[in-house]
């Protein structure tokens, strides 16, 4: 006989982590079953990313992406803290280089005061230097509550606390969904190991969002586009050069952020990413292919507006991630000191972007919802920083529409 579950989360990166907590502690009564295709929790996103707490400073005022990132930074924090999990709010730099940014720096300040972003300020030139010794900049903002954090442990510590709450409650990692049915008020899931039954669907597939959608029947017109991002790691003898976090001021025409320098939890500091079309969207190394992938992105109408709208962006990227010299040359707009001796190739993490038809890239989180499933459709960055708030987004979602009790 199968097994039942109230409801089948899919997908164990941070987001479907926190659904599963802020149910399960909303609901201790209820059988969750969480799905996870990777051996491992936190696998791709959530355990690739630069591991920013996010402050919610970029984001446009009102929006899902700065509401959820405000709230969700505030209680992960919280989260980290009651559970020991490793993280530090050290701040971080905005950093405008010359005159042309200032108009965006402006922007962004101006975001960050209607947001409600606490511990903020401007600095200047000299301020710059006493916060970041080989940093150069002209004028800047200084963001005290960003932090570092590790994603990975977050995400583990959810799912144990969740079941914690309710025994009964079941997470499996090696375990690919790979098929849904109907079945009278339930739904049957079909993995590569067993058959379940669960009452509700809740989908956090990241960068299978829109594949797991269609397998749900859901009529999407968006695709989901992977852009890989590759980073470098200062050596020891050059960590000395950053002490915090440093941001350029982003590009308005581009929806990244744009190569910063990142303290993470472990103490090495990494310098990226760069955001570059991905032929896989799995794949972590610059040569890794996926006809499936590519076939799906390069027979996408929206992928080729991308590309045309972004031409200079897209080349510049791709020079910059097989150039040593080029990457390096970005770096020292912010750090003039630094040698192609001082950093060595790091990792890579992979985005998940769910691309209009018309090539945008900057839409804001996406969660829809049918008669028996809610799918979180897009959650890029922030969405690791704000997990805890979308998980709350989704708990309200299956309260109305599902009628947990």
């Amino acid at each position: 006989m199968e097994k039942h579950f109230d409801i089948a989360i899919i997908g164990g990166g941070i987001v479907g982590a926190a659904t599963m907590y802020k149910i399960q502690t909303a609901f201790p009564n209820l059988k969750i079953l969480l799905l996870e295709k990777e051996n491992g929790l936190a696998d791709h996103q959530t355990g690739n990313n630069s591991g920013v707490i996010h402050s919610g400073i970029y984001y446009k005022p009102g929006s899902l992406k700065a509401v959820n990132c405000v709230n969700g930074r505030r209680e992960l924090v919280k989260f980290a803290k009651e559970y020991n999990i490793k993280h530090d709010i050290c701040g971080k730099l905005i950093v405008a280089v010359d005159s042309t940014e200032l108009p965006q720096l402006e922007k962004i300040w101006d975001h960050g005061i209607q947001n409600g972003i606490e511990d903020m300020r401007r600095v200047n030139a000299q301020e710059i230097r006493e916060i970041e010794p080989h940093c150069i900049g002209t004028t800047g903002i200084h963001v005290g509550c960003t932090g570092i954090i590790d994603f990975r442990g977050a995400t583990i510590k959810m799912t144990e606390v969740a079941c914690a709450k309710q025994p009964a409650s079941e997470v499996h990692t090696g375990e690919e969904a790979i098929g849904f049915e109907r079945e009278g008020d339930n739904m049957r899931v079909i993995t590569n190991k067993a058959v379940y039954s669960a009452g509700k669907l809740i989908f956090c597939g990241g960068l299978q969002a829109d594949r797991l959608a269609k397998k749900d029947g859901v009529n999407l017109k968006e695709k989901v586009v992977g852009f890989r991002g590759d980073y470098y790691e200062l050596t020891e003898e050059a960590k000395h050069k950053v002490k915090h976090l440093i941001y350029p001021v982003p590009n308005p025409d581009f929806p990244f952020l744009g190569v910063h320098f990142t303290r993470m939890v472990n103490g090495e500091i990494e310098c990226g990413p760069n955001a570059v079309f991905t032929f896989k969207r799995e794949g972590y190394r610059k040569t890794d292919f996926s006809l499936t992938d590519t076939i799906d992105a390069l027979t996408y109408g929206g992928t080729w507006r991308l590309f045309f709208n972004n031409m200079k962006f897209g080349i510049d990227e791709y020079r910059r991630a097989f150039s040593k010299r080029l990457f390096l040359q970005t770096l020292q707009r912010l750090i003039p000191s630094l040698t192609m001796e001082d950093i060595h190739p790091g990792r890579a993490g992979v985005r998940a972007l769910l691309l209009r038809q018309d090539g945008d890239t900057r839409d804001d989180f996406r969660i829809e919802y049918t008669d028996h499933s809610i799918h979180v459709l897009n959650a890029p960055s922030p969405a690791a920083t704000a997990a805890l708030a979308i998980g709350d987004n989704v708990r309200e979602m299956a309260e109305k529409h599902f009628g947990l009790k």
